[in-house]
C-alpha cells in the first residue's frame, strides 16, 4: 500500500457507527477518512467490549479485501490505506440495506427458516437483504419493499435497475472472495456488505468496510474452527482470556488476508505467428492478456517453412515448467495450430487473421483438423486471450476474479443502457 506521510486535515465528523468514525477531508473534496475503533460489538451493541488493536486489524483486513476487489474490476469506494487504523474512501451516500450472501445455511437463516438443517448448501448462493434499523433489529426486506421505499441518494433514485445491480454485484463479490479464500483451505460461509452512491460520479459502488465482522470463515469447512466474529457472539461470558482468544482469531485472519492479493500459480501465453505481417493482430492478443494480468510473449515461426524451428520453440516453453497456452496466428493455410496441437500436451488455440477476400476458404484449415487434435478456433484476438485466462483461472484466483468481474460489469452496462434507452423513449 502507498502510505501518505503528511497529516491529513480532518473536517467535520460525517458519521459514527459502532466500530468506526467517518470524517470529511477539506483538502480532498469528494473523499472521506474511515477511522476504525478498538471496539467489538454483537447483537446491535447489546454486547460491547474494547479490544486493543482491533482498529488496526479491521483496517488491514478491509484494505486488503477492497484492494483485491478493485484490482479485479469491482467498483468500490476504497481509495487507499492512510494509516494503521484508517483508510481514505470516496464520499458516498449510503443505501441503508445490508446485503447478505450465503453459501451455507447457518446463523439467523436457520431461525427464520425452521426445518432447514445447518450446512445446507445454496447453489447459486442465497441473497438476502436487511433494512438497517437498530430499534427494530434490522428487519429482513424484500426487493419489493426496497423499490417501494423510493429511496433517493446523491440524486439517484433506487428503482428496479439499481436493486438488480446491487443483487448481482453482491453475488459476484461473494464468489470472488469465496474463490480467493479457497487456496488457503478456508470456506467463506456467508458475507454481509453495503453499497453507497458516490456523490461525485452518482454511481452505485461497494462501500463501508469488509472486515472480520462481515463474514463467517471456517478453516477446512469446519465450524468448530471458526475465525470470524461469531467466536465473540458465541461467548457465554466475556473474560479477558476469552477476548484474547477472539483477538487471536482476528489476527489470524488479518495475517492471511494479505495472501489473498498473491497467487502461487504461474502462467503465460505464447503467441506464435506465421509471419511478422500478423503483428498487429498479435499485439491485440497481448494487450488483452495484460488486462487479466497474464504475461504474453510473441514469436515468429512457420510450421510450413520451418517445422524444425517451430518444434524447437515449442520445446523451449515446455522445458521450463511454466504452464503455457499457445495461440497460433497463421493466415491463409493454418499449419501452425494443428502441428503444435499434435506435438504438445499444452493447450493450443487457433486465432487466424482472416482476410476479407479468402477468409471463408482459409478458415477451414483451422476448423477441420485431423483426428487426435484438440485445437479450438476463435477469430477474435480478445477472445483468444479470454480463453487462455479461463484456463489459468481454474487455479489462479486473481485471474478468475478479473473474469468474474468482467461478466458483472458487462451485465451492469447492458442494464444501464436499457434503463437510459427506456427513459429517452418514455
Amino acid at each position: 500500500f502507498k502510505f501518505i506521510s503528511l497529516d491529513l486535515k480532518l473536517g467535520k465528523k460525517v458519521n459514527e457507527g459502532k466500530t468506526k468514525e467517518v470524517y470529511e477531508l477539506p483538502d480532498m473534496p469528494g473523499c472521506v477518512l474511515m477511522q476504525s475503533k478498538d471496539q467489538i460489538t454483537a447483537g446491535n451493541a447489546a454486547r460491547k467490549d474494547r479490544m486493543e488493536g482491533k482498529a488496526a486489524i479491521s483496517n488491514t483486513t478491509t484494505s486488503c479485501v477492497f484492494q483485491l476487489l478493485q484490482e479485479a474490476g469491482i467498483k468500490t469506494a476504497f481509495i487507499r490505506k492512510q494509516s494503521d487504523t484508517a483508510f481514505i474512501a470516496a464520499h458516498c451516500e449510503m443505501i441503508p440495506i445490508e446485503w447478505v450472501c450465503r453459501r451455507i445455511a447457518t446463523g439467523s437463516f436457520l431461525k427464520r427458516n425452521p426445518g432447514v438443517k445447518e450446512g445446507y448448501k445454496f447453489y447459486p448462493p442465497k441473497i438476502e437483504m436487511f433494512y438497517k434499523d437498530d430499534a427494530n433489529n434490522d428487519p429482513q426486506w424484500s426487493e419489493e419493499q426496497l423499490i417501494e421505499a423510493k429511496f433517493c441518494f446523491a440524486g439517484l433514485t433506487i428503482g428496479q435497475t439499481e436493486v438488480d445491480i446491487m443483487a448481482r454485484s453482491t453475488q459476484a463479490i461473494f464468489e470472488i472472495l469465496e474463490k480467493s479464500w479457497q487456496p488457503q483451505n478456508c470456506t467463506l460461509v456467508d458475507l454481509k456488505i453495503e453499497f453507497g452512491v458516490n456523490i461525485l460520479t452518482k454511481e452505485i459502488v461497494l462501500a463501508d468496510v469488509i472486515d472480520n465482522d462481515s463474514w463467517r470463515l471456517w478453516p477446512s469447512g469446519d465450524r468448530s474452527q471458526q475465525k470470524d466474529k461469531q467466536s465473540y457472539r458465541d461467548l457465554k461470558e466475556v473474560t479477558p482470556e476469552a477476548l484474547q482468544m477472539v483477538k487471536r482469531n482476528f489476527e489470524w485472519v488479518a495475517e492471511r488476508v494479505e495472501l489473498l492479493l498473491k497467487t502461487k500459480s504461474q502462467g503465460r501465453v505464447v503467441v506464435l505467428m506465421g509471419s511478422p505481417s500478423d503483428l498487429s493482430h498479435c499485439e491485440k492478443i497481448k494487450k488483452a492478456c495484460a488486462t487479466f494480468g497474464i504475461p504474453c510473449e510473441l514469436r515468429v515461426t512457420s510450421a510450413h517453412k520451418g517445422p524444425d524451428e517451430t518444434l524447437r520453440i515449442k520445446a523451449e516453453y515446455e522445458g521450463d515448467g511454466i504452464p503455457t497456452v499457445f495461440v497460433a496466428v497463421a493466415g491463409r493455410s493454418n499449419g501452425l495450430g494443428p502441428v503444435m496441437s499434435g506435438n504438445t500436451a499444452y493447450p493450443v488455440v487457433n486465432c487466424p487473421p482472416l482476410s476479407a477476400d479468402w477468409g471463408t476458404q482459409d478458415v477451414w484449415s483451422s476448423l477441420r483438423l485431423p483426428s487426435g487434435l484438440g485445437c479450438p478456433t476463435t477469430l477474435s484476438p480478445e477472445g483468444a486471450a479470454q480463453f487462455a485466462a479461463q484456463i489459468f483461472g481454474l487455479n489462479n484466483h486473481l485471474v478468475w476474479a478479473k473474469l468474474r468481474s468482467n461478466m458483472l460489469n458487462t451485465w451492469i452496462s447492458l442494464k444501464q443502457a436499457d434503463k437510459k434507452l427506456r427513459e429517452c423513449t418514455l
